[in-house]
C-alpha cells in the first residue's frame, strides 16, 4: 500500500475533543520554590493564555505556631520569637510586643529609652524597605539596585551590632526599657548614617524612577482602588498608596511620636509605582524622625524603669539586701505575673499595622497570644490585583505587597 503524502487527509474532531472555554485554561503552580515568591509562598494561577483568570495564594509552608509558643513561654522569654516573624525588621517586632506587655502591666519606659526605641524602630523601617526595594527590583529584572540597597543596609546592621551584638535577629527591646547602656559611639554612628543615606537613596532613584522599563512594569499594574483597600483591611504602603491617610503613629500615637514632625506620604493611583513612591518617601521621613530624636534625646538618665516588679534590674545594679537578691532571683527564674486582663496594642510597622493581642490570667505566661501581622492581611489583595492581569506581572504584584513569609505564616 502506497500512501500519498502530497494530499492531506482531512481529520474530523469529535465534539467531545473540541476545546471549550474551560479546557482553554491552564492551572499553573507558581512556587513555593519560585525565587520571586520569596521562598515558601505557593500561588495557584489559572491562566487563559497569559491572562490570569483566578489567583489563589497558598500559605502555611513556614508555619511554626509562634502564637502558641507565646502562650507556653514567660513574657520576657517571647521577645526572641518576635525576631523570627518578620526577620528583616526584628526591632519593630520586638517593640510591638514589648509595648503590648507594658500596656498590660500599666508601666512606661523612661523618656530616654523611648527616644532610642524610636531611633531603632525607624532604622529597622529603612532596613526593611531596603530589602523590599532590592528584591522587588530584582524580581522585575533590575539586578544592580539590590547591590546598592544592601550597601546602605549594612550601615544600619552595623549600628544594631554595636548596640546589641546582633545584626538580624536582634532581641533588642526589653520590657521597661533597656538594661544595656548606650555605647558612646552609637549617637555618632546614627548621625553619620543620616548624612550618608540620602546620597545612596538618590542613586536608587536615578536608576529606577525614570527608567522606561521600570515604569512600564509598575505604572498601571496592580491597581487597588481606595474603597477596595479599605474593604480588604490593608495598612501601610498598600493602603497609603491608594490615597488613604492612615498611619498608626499619627492616628494612635505611641512612644513620643506626637512630639515629632513628620509627614505621611500618599499615592494617587494605587498602583505598583505609587506604592514604590510611598515607601521611598517613608525612608526620607524616617531619616527626619531619627535626626529629631538624636537632637532631643537626653544624654544621661535612666534607660530602664526602676522599682517595678515587671522589670529586670539594670546590669550594673548592686544587689545589697536579701530582699533585692530574692526579687532578682524570682524575676530571672520565674518571671513576673502581670495583672489579669486583656490588651491590644498596635504600632506602625514597615509593612503596616502590627498588633499584639494578649490575654492574661495572672500567671507568668500569657493565657492567649495573637499577632495581627500586616503582610498576612495585605496578601489577601493579591487575587484582586491579579484578576485579568498578565502572568509576567505577578512578580511585580507580589513584590509590591512586601511580604515576609515568617510573618505571614507565623
Amino acid at each position: 500500500m502506497v500512501i500519498d503524502f502530497s494530499q492531506p487527509t482531512p481529520v474530523e474532531i469529535s465534539e467531545e475533543r473540541q476545546l471549550s472555554a474551560s479546557r482553554r485554561e491552564m492551572v499553573l503552580n507558581m512556587g513555593p520554590q519560585h525565587p520571586s515568591t520569596h521562598g515558601v509562598l505557593r500561588v495557584l494561577l489559572t491562566l487563559d493564555g497569559e491572562v490570569i483568570t483566578s489567583c489563589d495564594p497558598n500559605i502555611g509552608y513556614l508555619h511554626r505556631g509562634v502564637e502558641k509558643l507565646g502562650e507556653s513561654h514567660r513574657y520576657s522569654q517571647f521577645v526572641p520569637w518576635t525576631d523570627r516573624t518578620d526577620y528583616v525588621a526584628a526591632p519593630s517586632n520586638n517593640l510591638g510586643y514589648v509595648l503590648a506587655v507594658e500596656k498590660l502591666c500599666g508601666i512606661e519606659a523612661p523618656e530616654r529609652a523611648q527616644y532610642w526605641r524610636i531611633i531603632m524602630g525607624e532604622l529597622a523601617r529603612i532596613a526593611s524597605h531596603l530589602v523590599w526595594l532590592g528584591t522587588h527590583a530584582l524580581d522585575i529584572g533590575a539586578l544592580s539596585i539590590s547591590l546598592y540597597c544592601f550597601r546602605e543596609r549594612e550601615l544600619i546592621l552595623d549600628i544594631f551590632e554595636k548596640f546589641c551584638g546582633a545584626r538580624l535577629t536582634t532581641n533588642m527591646m526589653e520590657i521597661g526599657g533597656f538594661s544595656r547602656p548606650i555605647p558612646p559611639e552609637l549617637p555618632e554612628m546614627v548621625r553619620t548614617f543620616c548624612k550618608v543615606f540620602p546620597g545612596g537613596q538618590r542613586d536608587y532613584e536615578l536608576i529606577l524612577s525614570e527608567n522606561p522599563i521600570w515604569l512600564s512594569r509598575t505604572r498601571g499594574i496592580g491597581v487597588i482602588e481606595p474603597e477596595v483597600a479599605i474593604s480588604y483591611g490593608l495598612t501601610g504602603a498598600c493602603l497609603r498608596g491608594s490615597g488613604i491617610n492612615y498611619d498608626v503613629r499619627k492616628a494612635q500615637p505611641y512612644l513620643l511620636y506626637d512630639r515629632l514632625d513628620f509627614e505621611v506620604p500618599l499615592g494617587s493611583h494605587g498602583d505598583v509605582f505609587d506604592r514604590y513612591l510611598v515607601r521611598m518617601e517613608e525612608m526620607r521621613q524616617a531619616i527626619k524622625i531619627i535626626e529629631q530624636c538624636i537632637d532631643q534625646v537626653p544624654t544621661d538618665g535612666d534607660l530602664m524603669l526602676h522599682g517595678s516588679p515587671y522589670t529586670i534590674p539594670p546590669h550594673d545594679t548592686v544587689l545589697t539586701t536579701a530582699e533585692d537578691m530574692q526579687r532578682h532571683f524570682i524575676w530571672v527564674i520565674k518571671g513576673f505575673s502581670p495583672p489579669k486582663g486583656e490588651v491590644y496594642s498596635a504600632i506602625e510597622h514597615s509593612k503596616g499595622e502590627l498588633g499584639h493581642y494578649i490575654v492574661s490570667d495572672g500567671s507568668p505566661m500569657p493565657y492567649r497570644m495573637r499577632l495581627r501581622t500586616p503582610d498576612f492581611v495585605n496578601l489577601q489583595s493579591l487575587p484582586y490585583m491579579a484578576q485579568g492581569a498578565m502572568l509576567a506581572d505577578v512578580v511585580a504584584m507580589i513584590g509590591t505587597i512586601d511580604i515576609v513569609l515568617g510573618s505571614v505564616d507565623r
